[in-house]
């Protein structure tokens, strides 16, 4: 395990909340709190603007999380540039919890391939119980060539054999 992930996946987080419109005005008090190649934790705690008006979290916020938690999956295995999503799914179990919880996340990178990279999710509360899960498909065939990437360090090509 490389321990080069989780900075890595923080720096394209901070890339995200410098240079993106959505995520740093819904979700930018998200917290990396885990990375490797291929998997990335996170929490976000529940304010008013990621709620709907039954005062419990918001569908929209968990899409959003699904979206950007791909993306970080992707950049978990070396991409700083994390592609373009090309498919978004979010199944909705039950309440995320209310202003003041806890919202958890741990996505996983399931297939990283030279054009495609699909993702999944699964959205935990505070009692470590199920609430949403998701899945993110991203085309990634351009983000290879970012001069940013760390692929061959987080993502090693097999050698090939004579």
């Amino acid at each position: 395990m490389s321990s080069r992930a989780l900075p890595f996946v923080r720096s394209v987080w901070e890339s995200f909340r410098a240079n993106s419109g959505l995520e740093p005005r819904l979700v930018d008090g998200l917290r990396v709190t885990a990375a490797r190649p291929g998997v990335v934790n996170f929490e976000l705690d529940i304010e008013k603007e990621h709620t709907n008006r039954l005062n419990i979290l918001h569908g929209g916020t968990l899409a959003c999380m699904t979206d950007l938690g791909g993306s970080l999956a992707v950049a978990s295995r070396g991409l700083f540039a994390t592609g373009v999503s090309t498919d978004l799914s979010v199944t909705y179990l039950s309440s995320g919890g209310k202003i003041g919880d806890t919202i958890r996340a741990e996505v996983t990178c399931d297939k990283f391939g030279k054009t495609l990279a699909y993702t999944s999710i699964k959205f935990t509360n505070a009692k470590d119980e199920l609430v949403a899960r998701g899945s993110h498909t991203k085309y990634v065939a351009l983000a290879w060539k970012d001069p940013q990437n760390i692929t061959d360090e987080l993502s090693p090509r097999p050698e090939k054999s004579a």
